[in-house]
């Protein structure tokens, strides 16, 4: 038992579905479809005839899942065995032809343009001649200065 439960733990860090983890789910999901039975039973409510239909749907798509997965992994090793039997194939998926035309059908000017400077540009950072701080044109002073000329009213 203890050698399954280290197995089930080092299947987390394993990519992909593994036999111990599909066993633990199965009989997690078999778990819960008793209890909802004897649930059902206790109570006669629709709710867990409800829980126990999704819990089943569920259990049963994780299974079809799981199928899926290990049916494209056998043919990607049927496929990689097939190249490695026949050697480099002639018809690869990387290689690519490409055609290019060397004809140019463009009309403009080859040549680059010079743009002009069409004025100074000036540092916004910097007072108006004032020589002041920076904090003098800061939202928070206007508040200041706000605030100040309501108590002067």
């Amino acid at each position: 038992m203890s050698a399954f439960i280290t197995d089930l733990f080092e299947s987390i860090f394993t990519p992909g579905p593994t036999n111990s983890l599909l066993l633990a789910t199965n009989v997690a999901f078999a778990c819960l479809q008793v209890t909802l039975l004897l649930l059902l039973i206790a109570t006669y409510s629709i709710h867990f005839l409800i829980l126990s239909f999704l819990s089943a749907s569920l259990w049963w798509a994780i299974n079809w899942f799981v199928a899926e997965l290990r049916a494209a992994e056998a043919q990607e090793a049927e496929k990689k065995r097939l190249r490695e039997d026949t050697g480099p194939a002639e018809d690869s998926e990387t290689e690519a032809e490409t055609v290019i035309d060397t004809h140019d059908t463009r009309t403009g000017s080859k040549e680059v343009e010079v743009v002009e400077k069409k004025g100074e540009l000036k540092d916004r950072g910097v007072s108006g001649g004032s020589g002041g701080r920076q904090s003098e044109h800061s939202t928070e002073d206007e508040w200041e200065r706000v605030s100040e000329n309501e108590k002067d009213k």
